[in-house]
Protein backbone atom coordinates (compact mmCIF):
# COMPACT_ATOMS: atom_id res chain seq x y z
CA UNK A 1 0.00 0.00 0.00
CA UNK A 2 1.04 3.67 -0.37
CA UNK A 3 2.95 5.34 2.34
CA UNK A 4 1.76 8.95 1.04
CA UNK A 5 0.07 9.15 4.61
CA UNK A 6 3.14 9.79 6.61
CA UNK A 7 4.00 12.80 4.88
CA UNK A 8 0.48 13.90 5.78
CA UNK A 9 1.67 13.41 9.35
CA UNK A 10 4.46 15.61 9.29
CA UNK A 11 2.86 18.47 7.19
CA UNK A 12 4.40 18.28 3.78
CA UNK A 13 5.46 21.24 1.19
CA UNK A 14 3.98 19.83 -1.08
CA UNK A 15 0.38 18.99 0.51
CA UNK A 16 0.31 22.64 1.49
CA UNK A 17 -0.96 21.73 4.93
CA UNK A 18 0.34 22.13 8.56
CA UNK A 19 0.55 19.11 10.69
CA UNK A 20 -2.25 20.29 12.82
CA UNK A 21 -4.59 21.97 10.21
CA UNK A 22 -4.89 25.02 9.34
CA UNK A 23 -3.51 26.87 5.56
CA UNK A 24 -0.38 26.86 5.52
CA UNK A 25 1.10 30.60 4.70
CA UNK A 26 2.91 28.89 1.39
CA UNK A 27 0.01 26.85 0.76
CA UNK A 28 -1.55 27.83 -2.46
CA UNK A 29 2.13 28.05 -4.25
CA UNK A 30 2.50 24.53 -3.11
CA UNK A 31 -0.56 23.66 -4.99
CA UNK A 32 1.40 23.59 -8.22
CA UNK A 33 3.86 20.96 -6.85
CA UNK A 34 1.78 18.20 -6.07
CA UNK A 35 2.24 15.11 -8.09
CA UNK A 36 0.28 12.05 -7.97
CA UNK A 37 1.75 8.97 -9.15
CA UNK A 38 1.20 5.17 -9.61
CA UNK A 39 2.43 2.02 -11.53
CA UNK A 40 0.83 2.50 -15.29
CA UNK A 41 2.20 -0.98 -16.30
CA UNK A 42 2.24 0.72 -19.99
CA UNK A 43 -1.38 2.15 -20.04
CA UNK A 44 -0.44 4.86 -22.40
CA UNK A 45 -3.84 6.50 -22.02
CA UNK A 46 -3.72 6.40 -18.16
CA UNK A 47 0.01 7.90 -18.44
CA UNK A 48 -1.80 10.63 -20.39
CA UNK A 49 -4.68 11.08 -18.10
CA UNK A 50 -2.33 11.58 -15.47
CA UNK A 51 -0.14 13.76 -16.87
CA UNK A 52 -2.95 16.04 -17.38
CA UNK A 53 -4.25 15.66 -14.32
CA UNK A 54 -0.76 16.64 -12.70
CA UNK A 55 -0.62 19.64 -14.83
CA UNK A 56 -3.73 20.76 -14.32
CA UNK A 57 -4.10 23.66 -11.80
CA UNK A 58 -7.62 23.64 -11.26
CA UNK A 59 -7.95 19.85 -10.16
CA UNK A 60 -5.12 20.46 -7.43
CA UNK A 61 -6.97 23.63 -6.33
CA UNK A 62 -10.16 21.53 -5.87
CA UNK A 63 -7.75 18.76 -3.87
CA UNK A 64 -6.70 21.66 -1.48
CA UNK A 65 -9.86 23.32 -0.55
CA UNK A 66 -11.55 19.63 0.09
CA UNK A 67 -9.13 19.91 2.61
CA UNK A 68 -9.41 23.44 4.06
CA UNK A 69 -13.00 22.17 4.05
CA UNK A 70 -12.34 18.90 6.02
CA UNK A 71 -10.36 20.73 8.38
CA UNK A 72 -12.54 23.25 8.94
CA UNK A 73 -15.24 20.74 9.76
CA UNK A 74 -12.77 18.77 11.91
CA UNK A 75 -13.24 15.75 9.61
CA UNK A 76 -10.62 13.07 8.25
CA UNK A 77 -7.89 13.78 5.31
CA UNK A 78 -9.85 14.52 2.10
CA UNK A 79 -6.37 16.04 1.12
CA UNK A 80 -4.21 14.96 -2.28
CA UNK A 81 -2.83 12.42 0.28
CA UNK A 82 -6.59 10.37 0.19
CA UNK A 83 -7.04 10.53 -3.86
CA UNK A 84 -3.72 9.20 -4.19
CA UNK A 85 -4.42 6.52 -1.70
CA UNK A 86 -7.47 6.06 -3.42
CA UNK A 87 -6.17 6.13 -6.77
CA UNK A 88 -3.61 3.44 -6.01
CA UNK A 89 -6.43 1.35 -4.09
CA UNK A 90 -8.26 1.30 -7.18
CA UNK A 91 -5.82 0.14 -9.26
CA UNK A 92 -4.75 -2.61 -7.06
CA UNK A 93 -8.61 -3.37 -7.30
CA UNK A 94 -9.72 -3.09 -10.60
CA UNK A 95 -6.51 -5.26 -12.13
CA UNK A 96 -7.51 -8.04 -9.24
CA UNK A 97 -10.44 -8.30 -10.40
CA UNK A 98 -9.88 -8.08 -14.22
CA UNK A 99 -7.18 -11.32 -13.80
CA UNK A 100 -10.12 -13.09 -11.20
CA UNK A 101 -12.60 -13.16 -14.65
CA UNK A 102 -14.86 -9.84 -13.62
CA UNK A 103 -14.86 -7.81 -16.90
CA UNK A 104 -15.72 -3.79 -16.51
CA UNK A 105 -17.97 -2.23 -17.96
CA UNK A 106 -15.55 -0.45 -20.45
CA UNK A 107 -15.28 -4.42 -22.20
CA UNK A 108 -19.06 -5.68 -21.49
CA UNK A 109 -21.46 -2.74 -22.05
CA UNK A 110 -18.71 -0.59 -24.82
CA UNK A 111 -16.00 -3.43 -26.49
CA UNK A 112 -13.79 -1.43 -25.34
CA UNK A 113 -10.70 -2.30 -23.52
CA UNK A 114 -9.12 -3.08 -19.48
CA UNK A 115 -7.35 -0.23 -19.61
CA UNK A 116 -9.84 1.93 -20.75
CA UNK A 117 -11.45 0.91 -17.19
CA UNK A 118 -8.14 1.36 -15.41
CA UNK A 119 -8.98 5.07 -16.84
CA UNK A 120 -12.42 5.26 -15.34
CA UNK A 121 -11.50 4.04 -11.98
CA UNK A 122 -8.39 6.22 -11.77
CA UNK A 123 -10.28 9.34 -12.61
CA UNK A 124 -13.30 8.49 -10.39
CA UNK A 125 -10.50 8.15 -7.53
CA UNK A 126 -8.62 11.59 -8.36
CA UNK A 127 -11.87 13.55 -8.32
CA UNK A 128 -14.92 12.01 -6.80
CA UNK A 129 -14.45 14.93 -4.15
CA UNK A 130 -14.20 17.93 -5.83
CA UNK A 131 -17.37 19.26 -4.56
CA UNK A 132 -15.81 19.15 -1.38
CA UNK A 133 -13.99 22.11 -2.29
CA UNK A 134 -17.30 24.07 -2.15
CA UNK A 135 -19.76 22.16 0.46
CA UNK A 136 -19.61 18.78 2.55
CA UNK A 137 -23.96 18.15 2.13
CA UNK A 138 -24.03 16.79 -1.44
CA UNK A 139 -20.42 17.20 -2.20
CA UNK A 140 -21.10 13.98 -4.32
CA UNK A 141 -23.65 16.16 -6.38
CA UNK A 142 -21.50 19.53 -6.75
CA UNK A 143 -18.63 17.18 -7.91
CA UNK A 144 -20.47 15.99 -10.86
CA UNK A 145 -20.66 19.32 -12.21
CA UNK A 146 -17.17 20.64 -11.26
CA UNK A 147 -15.88 17.67 -13.28
CA UNK A 148 -17.99 17.45 -16.36
CA UNK A 149 -16.41 20.42 -17.09
CA UNK A 150 -12.77 19.83 -16.63
CA UNK A 151 -13.34 15.93 -18.42
CA UNK A 152 -13.51 17.56 -21.88
CA UNK A 153 -9.63 18.60 -21.70
CA UNK A 154 -8.30 16.03 -19.39
CA UNK A 155 -9.11 13.64 -21.88
CA UNK A 156 -8.26 15.63 -24.90
CA UNK A 157 -5.93 14.12 -27.31
CA UNK A 158 -7.01 10.38 -25.48
CA UNK A 159 -9.98 9.97 -26.45
CA UNK A 160 -12.07 12.00 -29.72
CA UNK A 161 -16.51 11.82 -29.88
CA UNK A 162 -17.86 9.43 -29.13
CA UNK A 163 -15.68 7.73 -27.03
CA UNK A 164 -14.34 10.82 -25.09
CA UNK A 165 -18.38 11.02 -24.00
CA UNK A 166 -18.59 7.50 -23.43
CA UNK A 167 -16.11 7.57 -21.25
CA UNK A 168 -16.50 10.71 -19.59
CA UNK A 169 -20.60 9.32 -18.54
CA UNK A 170 -18.97 6.70 -16.97
CA UNK A 171 -16.13 8.54 -14.77
CA UNK A 172 -19.43 10.41 -13.34
CA UNK A 173 -20.91 7.06 -12.82
CA UNK A 174 -18.20 6.31 -10.54
CA UNK A 175 -18.58 9.90 -8.93
CA UNK A 176 -22.17 9.94 -7.86
CA UNK A 177 -21.82 6.27 -7.10
CA UNK A 178 -19.45 6.86 -4.16
CA UNK A 179 -22.23 8.24 -1.94
CA UNK A 180 -23.47 6.00 0.59
CA UNK A 181 -26.50 5.60 -1.38
CA UNK A 182 -25.26 6.10 -4.74
CA UNK A 183 -26.39 2.88 -6.11
CA UNK A 184 -23.61 2.18 -8.44
CA UNK A 185 -24.36 -0.08 -11.88
CA UNK A 186 -21.10 -0.48 -12.81
CA UNK A 187 -17.82 -2.77 -12.03
CA UNK A 188 -15.71 0.68 -11.90
CA UNK A 189 -18.00 2.53 -9.37
CA UNK A 190 -17.92 -0.12 -7.19
CA UNK A 191 -13.79 -0.16 -7.63
CA UNK A 192 -13.77 3.51 -6.30
CA UNK A 193 -16.56 3.64 -3.82
CA UNK A 194 -14.97 0.22 -2.11
CA UNK A 195 -11.51 2.34 -2.78
CA UNK A 196 -12.55 5.06 -1.24
CA UNK A 197 -14.01 3.55 1.97
CA UNK A 198 -10.72 1.79 2.07
CA UNK A 199 -8.85 4.51 3.37
CA UNK A 200 -9.13 3.80 6.57
CA UNK A 201 -5.90 3.57 8.22
CA UNK A 202 -4.90 5.51 11.67
CA UNK A 203 -3.21 8.17 9.96
CA UNK A 204 -6.39 9.62 8.18
CA UNK A 205 -7.41 10.90 11.88
CA UNK A 206 -5.22 12.89 12.19
CA UNK A 207 -6.11 16.04 12.41
CA UNK A 208 -9.72 15.17 14.30
CA UNK A 209 -7.71 13.33 16.74
CA UNK A 210 -4.82 16.05 17.27
CA UNK A 211 -8.00 18.40 18.05
CA UNK A 212 -9.05 15.89 20.66
CA UNK A 213 -12.38 15.30 18.89
CA UNK A 214 -13.06 11.78 19.97
CA UNK A 215 -16.16 10.37 17.94
CA UNK A 216 -16.66 6.73 16.59
CA UNK A 217 -15.64 7.81 13.16
CA UNK A 218 -12.06 9.33 14.49
CA UNK A 219 -11.69 6.24 17.13
CA UNK A 220 -12.38 3.47 14.82
CA UNK A 221 -10.64 4.48 12.11
CA UNK A 222 -7.13 5.03 14.58
CA UNK A 223 -7.80 1.46 15.39
CA UNK A 224 -7.01 0.28 12.10
CA UNK A 225 -3.25 -0.45 11.49
CA UNK A 226 -2.56 -1.93 8.23
CA UNK A 227 -5.09 -2.66 5.26
CA UNK A 228 -3.73 -5.70 2.76
CA UNK A 229 -4.93 -6.28 -0.24
CA UNK A 230 -4.45 -9.12 -2.41
CA UNK A 231 -5.24 -12.02 -4.67
CA UNK A 232 -8.47 -14.17 -2.85
CA UNK A 233 -8.24 -17.94 -2.70
CA UNK A 234 -12.25 -18.37 -3.54
CA UNK A 235 -12.61 -14.69 -4.82
CA UNK A 236 -10.84 -12.63 -6.85
CA UNK A 237 -10.18 -10.09 -4.02
CA UNK A 238 -8.84 -10.35 -0.40
CA UNK A 239 -9.25 -7.65 1.61
CA UNK A 240 -7.40 -8.23 5.31
CA UNK A 241 -7.36 -5.58 8.20
CA UNK A 242 -5.19 -5.34 10.71
CA UNK A 243 -6.54 -3.88 14.06
CA UNK A 244 -5.01 -2.31 17.28
CA UNK A 245 -8.60 -2.16 19.15
CA UNK A 246 -12.03 -4.01 18.52
CA UNK A 247 -14.05 0.20 18.07
CA UNK A 248 -12.22 -0.94 14.46
CA UNK A 249 -15.24 -3.20 13.85
CA UNK A 250 -17.21 0.15 13.24
CA UNK A 251 -15.14 0.65 10.31
CA UNK A 252 -14.92 -2.82 8.96
CA UNK A 253 -18.80 -3.77 8.92
CA UNK A 254 -20.60 -0.14 9.03
CA UNK A 255 -18.22 1.62 6.67
CA UNK A 256 -16.63 -0.66 3.99
CA UNK A 257 -19.38 -3.24 4.40
CA UNK A 258 -22.32 -0.73 3.62
CA UNK A 259 -20.18 0.42 0.69
CA UNK A 260 -19.20 -2.88 -0.63
CA UNK A 261 -22.69 -4.06 -0.58
CA UNK A 262 -24.97 -3.31 -3.62
CA UNK A 263 -22.18 -2.78 -5.50
CA UNK A 264 -21.54 -5.30 -9.15
CA UNK A 265 -18.11 -6.22 -7.32
CA UNK A 266 -20.10 -7.66 -3.48
CA UNK A 267 -19.44 -11.53 -4.42
CA UNK A 268 -16.27 -11.21 -6.00
CA UNK A 269 -14.54 -9.51 -2.21
CA UNK A 270 -13.89 -11.68 0.76
CA UNK A 271 -13.16 -9.15 4.07
CA UNK A 272 -11.11 -10.28 7.09
CA UNK A 273 -10.63 -8.21 10.20
CA UNK A 274 -8.36 -9.75 12.92
CA UNK A 275 -7.70 -7.43 16.17
CA UNK A 276 -3.79 -7.89 17.23
CA UNK A 277 -1.87 -7.73 20.24
CA UNK A 278 -2.32 -9.71 24.02
CA UNK A 279 -4.02 -6.17 24.91
CA UNK A 280 -6.12 -3.28 23.52
CA UNK A 281 -4.33 0.06 22.50
CA UNK A 282 -6.37 2.65 24.53
CA UNK A 283 -7.87 5.08 22.04
CA UNK A 284 -11.06 6.63 24.09
CA UNK A 285 -9.64 8.97 26.50
CA UNK A 286 -13.08 9.68 28.13
CA UNK A 287 -16.13 9.83 27.65
CA UNK A 288 -19.17 12.13 28.78
CA UNK A 289 -22.48 12.05 28.14
CA UNK A 290 -24.13 15.45 27.19
CA UNK A 291 -26.90 16.88 29.41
Amino acid sequence: MPRERDQSKKGSKKSGRKAKGGTDPEGVEAIEAIEVRVPTRGNRKLEKFLEAVNRDPQVKAWWYMAQVHSERLGMSDHSWVHFQIVLNISLRLIRLLSKGGVEPAMVTDHGMSERDAEVVVAAGALLHDAGMSIHRTDHEAYSLFLVSSALDRLLDGIYDEPAKTVVASEILHTIIGHRRKGDPYTVEAGVVRVADALDMAEGRTRIPMEAGQEGIHSISAAAVDEVNISKGEKKPVRIEIELNNSAGIFQVDDLLATKIRGTPIAGAIEVVADVKGESEKRLLTGFRLSD
